[in-house]
């Protein structure tokens, strides 16, 4: 990748405190816990007019049974290879580590530039701390406190003379699809078989992914940001400080996106919890797919397709005009599909019809089913027109529109989902006075 600097370093050296001082944001989650970051968390950052990119890595363990950390362990390597340039974080109040030299060994075979930041020389009574790590045999060593960003501009000035002057052209009108369901559901696994590679951690445990995680698509016709997050579980499963971290990233997530994929588990069907996480992404005004996976394990008939689809629809009506897409991630089948289906459900949210086509249509079909009479009062329905909204809406005028009934709004909003394709998107319907 051109322009970018990855940040590496054994667990807990503050390489996701840095990470957030060149961002300028909060994106990468920062606890006391070690191996907080997991997943390769990318930014972007500016320094001297060049524009560059970010990799957070978890912290790196050598030799260790734990799935988690051996993981994190091959994303590092993975943002190594990404990156142009890297910069080794080590830890100034607890002195060099064993493990400090074992990463210094294997950054010395690196043909890349490498950076050796000696974090948290944060007081001059322990300015001199950072002479210890001159012991590793890197040159480039600078002394910085991520916290308080002193000594990082001497850093970047340094780094970004590796980088290259020319700013990358960045279409920021290009989708936004965020992955969300509950955890291990298929999240990251579906990211992977899009992008054809181990973009994201995958274990077979809960809550692997707690950052939300943005990787450019591009391919097959198609441009757009995919968006994996953490899974969403019910509040009294949300017990460590850091599940509730990813939930406020999930959300996040949901709400800067433009269509979210809700992925679901075959095996135990459509849950409570996926409503929720649906009726979330439905407040927020975003188009939805949703996508039921581990279909492979299903034993199936000749009607279960169509019942376990009725059962998904009756227990998101009214709101039942989304695509639902079944899916085996695992044997790749109709992963492609779900890609189709969510740029297609982005198109329905972007779609405008003209006011002449919509009076013409829809006021032969009000006068062929008025609005119902209620309490005495007749609405008579002269107008129609597409809002200037982000997402559908449609403004009717009428004499006495505080007399329309919600049964008869849902009729009137079924009929322009059916007449010009809204599948998947959000819809609002107004009644306003002549």
């Amino acid at each position: 990748m051109r322009n970018t600097l990855a940040l590496v370093g054994r667990p807990n050296t503050g390489k996701s405190t840095l990470f957030n001082r060149l961002t300028r944001t909060r994106s990468a989650i920062v606890d006391a816990t070690s191996g907080v970051t997991r997943d390769r968390n990318y930014g972007k950052s500016e320094w001297n007019g060049i524009t560059f990119s970010v990799i957070d890595t978890g912290g790196y363990v050598l030799n260790s049974e734990d799935i988690y950390e051996a993981e994190i362990c091959k994303q590092v390597t993975l943002a190594i290879e990404e990156a142009e340039v890297i910069a080794f974080l080590v830890d100034g109040r607890e002195g060099l580590t064993v493990l400090d030299e074992e990463i210094a060994t294997m950054l010395r075979s690196c043909s890349k530039p490498v950076f050796l930041v000696v974090n948290k020389i944060d007081s001059p009574s322990n300015y001199t701390d950072q002479f210890d790590f001159y012991a590793l045999g890197l040159e480039n060593l600078y002394p910085v406190s991520a916290v308080s960003g002193s000594g990082t501009g001497e850093l970047l000035d340094e780094i970004v003379k590796h980088f290259s002057e020319e700013k990358e052209e960045i279409d920021e009108n290009i989708p936004r699809i965020a992955v969300i369901g509950r955890p291990n559901v298929g999240k990251s696994s579906i990211i992977n078989a899009f992008l054809g590679q181990d973009r994201n951690i995958v274990t077979s445990m809960a809550g692997t992914t707690r950052d939300s995680i943005y990787s450019r698509y591009k391919g097959f016709g198609f441009d757009f940001y995919l968006v994996d997050t953490a899974g969403l579980r019910k509040k009294k499963s949300v017990e460590e400080n850091l599940e509730f971290y990813s939930v406020m990233r999930t959300i996040r997530a949901i709400e800067s996106s433009d269509v979210c994929i809700l992925m679901t588990d075959a095996t135990n069907g459509f849950e409570a919890q996926d409503l929720n996480i649906l009726s979330l992404a439905q407040r927020n005004k975003k188009g939805v797919v949703i996508v039921v996976n581990k279909w492979d394990l299903v034993e199936k008939n000749a009607n279960t397709h169509l019942d376990f689809e009725k059962n998904i629809k009756a227990k998101i009506a009214p709101a039942n005009d989304v695509p639902i897409i079944f899916t085996s991630v695992i044997n790749k089948q109709r992963i492609f599909k779900v890609l189709e289906t969510a740029i297609a459900v982005y198109k329905n949210c972007n779609r405008k019809i003209s006011t002449s086509q919509l009076n013409d249509t829809m006021l032969d079909i009000i006068s062929f089913n008025p609005p119902p009479i209620h309490k005495d009062k007749v609405v008579r329905i002269k107008y129609v027109t597409q809002l200037p909204t982000q997402t559908p809406a449609f403004a009717f005028f009428c004499n006495l529109p505080q007399y329309v009934i919600d049964s008869y709004q849902r009729f009137l909003e079924n009929k322009i989902r059916s007449q010009w394709d809204f599948s998947g998107a959000p819809m609002d319907i107004y009644f306003r006075k002549k």
